[in-house]
């Protein structure tokens, strides 16, 4: 398959950034769905990328988004819904994957790589984001047997400049007073650089055999969460004693901070932190990447993150 542009569906988003300056990169032309073209004009720098204003819920507008691709990436994804049902994640998570999936076939495109996450189930996944996730993997595995090809991204929390991992925690640290109460502490999280994972879409994307596997995403060692919380107050210099809560505590935690404006944590946080977000066999080494450490990234980007800085990344990735 001789794959020369590739429709991208999330491509403002973070990874999404990361992604289609990588692709530009190794020569491919990139096509990024946005609602709003002019709020994501910066990513023009990248010679060969285009930005189409498009309604991705709109089946008519992804048809013909997708006229002229050879293959499509759906990054698309929410770690938080309005509501508190389950609704807003499973229409994000599993219904528009699977229009996106069936498009593809109907338009003719043979290629989609679908971005997942760490311990997606449909069935036993211990919050409402985890199930949705794995429904949607469902759902367009289904229409793999149609002859769609299709590789799937699960990845454990993604870092890297313009995250909202350290940056958030970086941000809360600076607002706290001495003391930081941290619920789910011992959560076990593995983060992956989000140039890995830029890297690998791109390996599965040029691998003629690489088809309809699923890969684990994950960085090279395993923290707990309070320990990922100690190295951001370490990195920038500030006297914070993290004390974790105990599990009733984190839960009323939770239950108060899903009320807050922009959710920072909720219930299904909660129940999502409750499986350790580990690879059991890391994708990476399978697509020939070796995964990059945190102390190789966050010390050069915490808290230094701005618009002017995400446009001279781009720049930077892109020769320009």
């Amino acid at each position: 398959m001789n794959i020369q542009t590739v429709c991208i569906l999330g491509g403002t988003g973070f990874v999404g950034r990361w992604l289609s300056s990588h692709l530009v990169e190794q020569g491919y032309k990139v096509r990024v769905l946005t609602r709003h073209w002019q709020r994501h004009r910066d990513l023009l720098v990248l010679p060969g990328l285009r930005l189409m204003e498009t309604d991705v819920y709109d089946p008519a507008q992804l048809a013909a988004q997708f006229n002229g691709c050879q293959s499509v990436i759906n990054l698309i994804g929410i770690l938080n819904e309005k509501g508190r049902n389950g609704h807003g994640f499973r229409q994000v998570h599993a219904d528009l994957p699977e229009k996106v999936a069936q498009i593809c076939l109907d338009t003719g495109i043979k290629r989609l790589l679908h971005m997942s996450a760490l311990n997606a189930d449909a069935n036993q996944g211990a919050s409402y984001y985890l199930r949705s996730k794995g429904e949607g993997e469902n759902r367009v595995l289904a229409l793999a047997r149609q002859g769609l090809e299709v590789t799937i991204f699960q990845p454990s929390v993604i870092f890297g400049p313009g995250d909202s991992f350290f940056n958030r925690f970086g941000s809360l640290l600076k607002l706290s007073p001495f003391i930081f109460p941290l619920a789910c502490p011992e959560a076990r999280l593995t983060p992956v650089y989000v140039g890995d994972v830029a890297r690998a879409f791109a390996r599965a994307l040029s691998d003629k055999e690489d088809f309809s596997q699923s890969y684990e995403l994950c960085g090279p060692k395993i923290y707990t969460l309070k320990q990922l919380v100690e190295y951001t107050a370490k990195v920038l210099e500030l006297k914070r004693r993290v004390i974790g809560l105990s599990d009733k505590l984190s839960r009323i935690q939770a239950s108060i901070f899903e009320y807050v404006p922009g959710k920072p944590f909720s219930k299904d946080n909660y129940a999502s932190l409750q499986v350790p977000s580990i690879c059991h066999r890391n994708g990476l080494h399978e697509l020939g990447i070796e995964p990059t450490a945190i102390d190789a990234i966050v010390p050069g980007y915490l808290g230094q993150v701005s618009q002017r800085s995400q446009y001279l990344e781009l720049r930077r990735h892109a020769q320009r």
